[in-house]
């Protein structure tokens, strides 16, 4: 088994696992669990990395130019091995360079350096996007941490929510039972900043805000600790669960989900974003807690 890579502060611990660079534990004060514990009889994941795609693609394919290629749902990042790049007692830095394997489904010279950073009762996570090759690369990225619901501060899972910064008045977006986006728009199920989190919003799987005005939410109960998750750059969050699960998944997007029918080129679906040579791009999240 791999070794975790550990970092702490004097309110949070957290551990990571080079395989995906995924946040794997995250505690406060070294015994209160805030992170879901990845059952895999329920969902494996923890707090995935997902790239260079965001969801699925339609048949699993994506085109560029005459050439097709085919990635798995979220990309290939959250099953490859990280190199750690250094640690210390708050930071670490992992980092995955393009090789022979991810070239056959992703032809570009990718560079995807993760770090962690622990401040008080703040992780800070920046993911930096870098094309190594010389011509233009379009990518996508997300970030999926799974939190416990419910929170283990003592309020009940029926009491949980999600409160944005600003009022979301704009319609969500659904999948389909194949992953892709549904051309549908639907009322935003948020009143009064809040979302009250309940089984029956994921029937039909994942929230997708993507005219998102918030920069952060808190999640939790009206008592008790909650977990502030900002992320200042995305531009699509989804909010997601298996019903009746003891996780909620807060997922900041630089990407989405393949729209139903989508036969273009990859580099105009929507949501991707594209690297000229020499250039990277950072996404950027944190997860704090913070009093009621």
């Amino acid at each position: 088994m791999r070794p975790w890579v550990s970092i702490s502060s004097e309110d949070l611990t957290a551990e990571i696992d080079p395989l995906g660079a995924q946040l794997s534990s995250l505690k406060y004060r070294t015994a209160l669990d805030l992170l879901w514990n990845g059952d895999p009889q329920v969902w494996a994941g923890r707090a995935p990395l997902l790239f260079p795609i965001v969801g699925v693609l339609v048949d699993g394919t994506y085109r560029l130019g005459s050439q097709t290629y085919r990635l798995p749902r979220h990309g290939f990042a959250r099953g490859k091995l990280f190199a750690v790049e250094n640690s210390s007692a708050s930071t670490a830095v992992f980092r995955l360079t393009a090789d022979a394997q991810s070239f056959q489904v992703y032809p570009f010279q990718f560079e995807l350096d993760v770090r962690y950073e622990l401040e008080g009762a703040t992780l800070s996570v920046t993911a930096e996007i870098r094309n190594r090759g010389d011509v233009p690369m379009p990518a996508s990225f997300g970030y999926h941490p799974g939190f416990r619901w419910p929170l283990p501060f003592g309020e009940a899972r029926s009491a949980h929510f999600i409160e944005f910064e600003f009022d979301e008045p704009a319609p969500v977006r659904r999948i389909d039972s194949a992953g892709l986006l549904t051309p549908e728009h639907h009322p935003a199920p948020i009143a009064g900043r809040r979302l009250a989190l309940a089984d029956s919003l994921f029937e039909e799987d994942v929230l997708i805000l993507d005219r998102i005005a918030s920069r952060s939410v808190l999640y939790g109960g009206e008592r008790g600790p909650r977990v502030k998750v900002s992320f200042p750059d995305a531009p699509y969050l989804g909010v997601w669960t298996k019903p009746g699960a003891s996780f909620i998944c807060i997922e900041p997007w630089h990407g989405v989900t393949d729209p139903q029918g989508f036969s273009g080129d990859f580099r105009d679906k929507p949501g991707v974003f594209s690297l000229q040579a020499g250039e990277s791009m950072s996404a950027n999240l944190s997860i704090s807690l913070a009093d009621p």
